[in-house]
């Protein structure tokens, strides 16, 4: 391979794949995650300055990981207020070295996941704010560098660089460890990393701000960190209901986007374009998220009401009357006034837009959505289905006015001054 450009995206693709497993390795090595990810950096800077010259080894992940341990070594060797560690670490970790002997490859390979699950737990930690949470599971689970995750949040290098440095300091001063959590701990901590990959999602599929609606690489990375753990954690069923509910979303991305580019909602979306390989995929997910769980948690249950949609081939074949009882059970598991909006956005199909209407505006009553664009856009619309079309009109205009979304304010401002005969 004598292409430098090549080279380079060859060692960048290597690292996006193997940037977790190198920095969880070193992680249990030097006991401290910041450090851990300056030297696996370190390891693949050398592998930038080294690959186009010799070309690419038999086993990139391996080299990286070899290479960074072998830093770590030096560096604990170098100081000698961790020359105890060093002897601590001993024989536990030396079977984690790139040249690992044929008998122990299978059993280095399951603590290297173990390695990986704890360092998807310590980025994720509770200690850390949310935007926190996200960058550093992007940049140490996702092997995204700085500048790709301001790009695909519209901040700057700075920013995030900042907010990066701040966790892993954060992390290190609480004393956060690469470990799974067991026993009563595991539940909430799984519930961050979950909310965390679902919020990278989420940007993704209906972008908060920007000229785009749709970010399809934020969307993709997310699913890839999604199945990563279902692979780690395969006995947690909320993990496969977070992966089932990604991908059926995702499955309609190129149906949701006209070709001017504009945001086409569900019901109006041609299906036949829609993935269905990947709805496949992900009611086998759903099956086996099923399969595992008795009480259906609120990722199952979500997972369960998107399955409902991409069972219809037809937005008229909807089970509307299933989704409201999918939606009253989500409720009893998580309840949200974003869970009341939807359910009402469902009761107005099944049992009309009247009692809907009722919900949404004790909604309106109670405040809690008051900076949350859907609540008005969801009221025009059921406005408009009764036909009292001037408020209709009123209500999309403020959500287009809440929203920092290019595409979205522009769908919002469309369908304010749109015609449709009201329902009966």
């Amino acid at each position: 391979m004598t292409d430098p450009t090549q080279v380079q995206r060859t060692v960048e693709g290597v690292w996006r794949v193997e940037a977790a497993k190198v920095t969880a390795v070193v992680a249990r090595l030097v006991g401290d995650i910041g450090l851990a990810e300056d030297l696996a950096q370190d390891a693949f800077v050398q592998a930038l300055e080294q690959w186009p010259r010799d070309g690419l080894p038999d086993n990139p992940g391996a080299w990286l990981t070899s290479t960074a341990r072998r830093r770590a070594i030096d560096r604990i060797r170098r100081d000698v207020n961790l020359r105890d560690k060093l002897q601590q670490v001993g024989h536990a970790e030396e079977y984690r070295v790139a040249d690992l002997a044929e008998a122990d490859f299978d059993q280095a390979l399951e603590d290297i996941n173990d390695d990986v699950l704890g360092l998807v737990f310590a980025a994720c930690h509770p200690v850390l704010t949310a935007q926190a949470r996200i960058s550093l599971t992007l940049r140490m689970i996702g092997g995204l560098t700085t500048r790709e995750i301001a790009r695909a949040f519209l901040t700057t290098e700075s920013t995030i660089g900042q907010r990066i440095s701040r966790a892993k300091k954060a992390l290190r001063a609480d004393g956060v460890t690469i470990e799974v959590p067991s026993g009563a701990d595991l539940a909430p901590r799984l519930a961050s990393v979950l909310e965390v990959i679902y919020l990278i999602f989420n940007e993704g599929y209906a972008a908060t701000s920007g000229r785009d609606w749709v970010r399809g690489d934020l969307m993709e990375e997310a699913i890839r960190l999604g199945r990563v753990l279902s692979a780690l954690a395969p006995r947690e069923p909320e993990v496969h209901g977070l992966v089932a509910l990604m991908e059926i979303q995702a499955s309609r991305t190129r149906a949701r986007l006209g070709p001017d580019g504009a945001p086409i909602l569900l019901l109006d979306q041609d299906r036949t374009t829609w993935d269905w390989s990947l709805i496949r995929h992900a009611l086998t997910a759903l099956d086996r998220a099923t399969e595992l769980s008795g009480i259906r948690g609120p990722y199952v249950l979500q997972a369960a009401i998107a399955a409902c949609h991409a069972s219809a081939r037809t937005a008229q074949e909807t089970d509307w009357a299933r989704i409201v009882v999918l939606y009253e059970q989500l409720r009893q598991v998580r309840p949200s006034p974003v869970v009341d909006l939807n359910l009402a956005v469902a009761m107005s199909y099944a049992a009309g837009p009247a009692p809907a209407l009722a919900v949404v505006d004790r909604l309106v009553e109670s405040g809690a959505l008051a900076d949350y664009h859907l609540l008005p856009s969801v009221r025009g619309d059921l406005l408009r289905k009764l036909g009292r079309e001037d408020e209709a009109r009123d209500e999309f205009r403020r959500a287009a006015g809440m929203t920092d979304n290019e595409a979205e304010r522009d769908l919002l401002l469309r369908r304010a001054v749109e015609e449709r005969p009201a329902v009966p």
